[in-house]
């Protein structure tokens, strides 16, 4: 039995629609803010890829002002500050963290905002949207191919073993931190191999 046509909100958009646009805003935010922080702690090919990404990300940025500004919403200050501050607080998270660690964490930024491009074409589409789909599946296109640059680069730390492991940030609070997480990594090891975590595994296992 059919249901009729599905609601649109007053701007013409689904309301997962537009709340999914606003994602867009804090998710593009995010890498924007995040990979632009992390590329000049990497250094290489690693962060000429992060740079690459942190441009696009911030191009889409521009471009969303005006498509989502047709069906009159906006997402700055609030959605794109969040994504900015969420970015700022990754970048504060990598001192704590291996080179290769950071990027593959740095990985996920992109693919969040790739799965949400596709995720929000359908959702243009089934409104008969074909322009904001269109526009949609044009930057979901550029950014796989930036995400499936940045998944390479991510991999290929494990040919350099030595540096996989150096801090993200080469700096004195990099340092510092990777030390801290290090210690921390030990002392789970520690436990794990005691008395006590063999007996924690043989609760667990029963």
């Amino acid at each position: 039995m059919g249901t009729g046509p599905l609601p649109v909100t007053d701007q013409g958009l689904f309301p997962a629609e537009h709340r999914a646009l606003r994602e867009l805003y804090a998710m593009a935010g995010q890498l924007a803010s995040h990979w632009g922080g992390l590329a000049p702690r990497l250094g290489g090919e690693a962060a000429a890829v992060l740079e690459r990404g942190a441009a696009a990300a911030r191009e889409l940025l521009g471009e969303l002002a005006g498509q989502t500004a047709a069906h009159g919403l906006h997402g700055v200050p609030a959605a794109q500050g969040l994504g900015g501050g969420g970015g700022r607080l990754k970048s504060a998270a990598d001192l704590m963290l291996e080179r290769n660690q950071a990027l593959r964490r740095a990985g996920l930024d992109i693919q969040n905002v790739t799965t949400l491009l596709a995720y929000l074409a359908q959702l243009a589409d089934a409104r008969d949207g074909a322009e904001l789909a269109g526009w949609e599946r044009g930057w979901e296109t550029r950014l796989r191919e930036i995400e499936s640059a940045a998944l390479t680069v991510a991999v290929d730390e494990g040919r350099e073993p030595d540096r996989a492991i150096e801090p993200a940030d080469p700096g004195r609070m990099g340092r510092a931190g990777h030390a801290v997480a290090n210690g921390l990594g030990t002392l789970g090891e520690a436990f794990d191999g005691s008395p006590l975590g063999r007996a924690a595994r043989r609760v667990r296992n029963h």
